[in-house]
């Protein structure tokens, strides 16, 4: 296990449990939701996998954007899960164009994360 990685997971995790808990708005929730979500997908991926930027990056967003149209599909009904509270945190359940890039802004802020601490060595 990556413990940089690790720490940065439970801490992303908390953020996403406030966020969810005590934000109601159109922006933060949503759209600063979605880019911290594609982020913790990415440091539990680096924490317990040896994947490295790049590929890490690609299982990242190739998640993001199967959640993503697993919604347009209507998979969750499909599932007779569209009631169920945890599945619908987890996978959502509205699609919504604005998400891909929103998931597209926290690769890029992955990016320049990723690249600011490999310079900053």
């Amino acid at each position: 296990m990556r413990r940089p990685y690790a720490l940065a997971a439970l801490t992303l995790f908390v953020i996403e449990v406030l966020i969810a808990v005590f934000v109601r708005d159109g922006i933060i929730r949503p759209y600063l939701g979605d880019v911290l979500a594609v982020a913790l997908v990415y440091v539990v991926s680096r924490a317990v996998t040896p994947l490295r930027l790049v590929p890490a990056l690609a299982v990242t967003l190739t998640i993001a954007f199967a959640i993503e149209f697993a919604q347009l599909l209507g998979l969750l009904g499909a599932l007779g899960l569209r009631d169920n509270q945890v599945a619908r945190i987890v996978l959502g359940g509205v699609f919504d164009p604005m998400d891909l890039a929103s998931y597209a802004a926290g690769v890029v802020l992955i990016v320049v994360v990723e690249w600011g601490l490999r310079r900053g060595r």
